[in-house]
């Protein structure tokens, strides 16, 4: 894979040049430090790529020769991650993991043990930074498709509106928790199938709320286990994730 990669939304689906945002101009000029004929991989986030050539290097308006597009194929599942809100930066780094592992969107959840509240301009400052976050965390990883993330919103309000997926879960501590095998191999047995459109929600520190945990399970959502040990938040989104991702590739 080609060392350069940008964001680009062109106005064509077959553009002959990109001409690229100043923001992304500067940072493949003069930080990844691009020289002219270099090969770059402009994408926009929705599975569109073109493959380029760097023509005209100003820092501020960068021009790309494409060479060819190409359209790539999504993942045959789509994983929604639905995250109560930890203290500090670790939502930023969730965000970023949360992209290399190919998750379709990210819906940041206020629940009853969320220390973190945001509203008016500091939550939209916090939606940018973090959709800017899953960019750079694209860029990186070489993947096409740039996850939505969803306003914040509070956790119960998000479970009475989760619908449209095959599979709902949460990540439990409490007793009675099944497997994720367990689970995805009586949803294979039941539909004849793995599933497409899967929903998990992981709670903040402290977990759940034993009443939040009920309102979950009458809205459909099937509690999953992720093993003896006590795990950080962030550990447990990214550990989750990952499981889940592997099963439905290997499905």
């Amino acid at each position: 894979m080609p060392d350069f990669r940008v964001f680009c939304t062109p106005a064509s689906t077959e553009p002959a040049t990109l001409t690229l945002t100043p923001e992304e101009s500067h940072h493949l000029v003069a930080v990844n430090r691009a020289k002219i004929g270099d090969t770059v991989v402009a994408f926009d986030g929705r599975g569109s790529e073109w493959i380029c050539e760097l023509i005209a290097g100003q820092k501020n308006a960068a021009v790309l020769k494409v060479r060819f597009g190409q359209k790539i194929k999504p993942l045959p599942f789509q994983i929604t991650l639905g995250q109560a809100l930890p203290k500090g930066s670790f939502m930023d780094a969730i965000v970023r993991k949360a992209t290399e592992i190919g998750v379709a969107r990210i819906a940041p959840l206020e629940s009853e043990r969320t220390q973190v509240h945001l509203a008016g301009d500091r939550q939209e400052k916090k939606i940018e930074k973090w959709q800017t976050a899953a960019l750079e965390a694209a860029k990186q990883c070489g993947n096409p498709f740039v996850p939505e993330v969803l306003p914040v919103q509070s956790a119960t309000a998000f479970l009475e509106s989760a619908k449209d997926y095959d599979l709902k879960l949460i990540a439990s501590l409490q007793p009675g928790a099944r497997s994720l095998k367990a689970v995805l191999k009586d949803f294979a047995t039941a539909q004849n199938r793995a599933p497409k459109k899967v929903l998990w929600l992981v709670g903040p520190e402290g977990d759940f709320t034993p009443a939040e945990m009920s309102t979950s399970r009458s809205f459909g959502f099937e509690p999953v286990t992720l093993g003896p040990l006590v795990l950080r938040c962030e550990t447990a989104a990214i550990y989750a994730l990952s499981i889940l991702s592997y099963e439905l590739q290997n499905t």
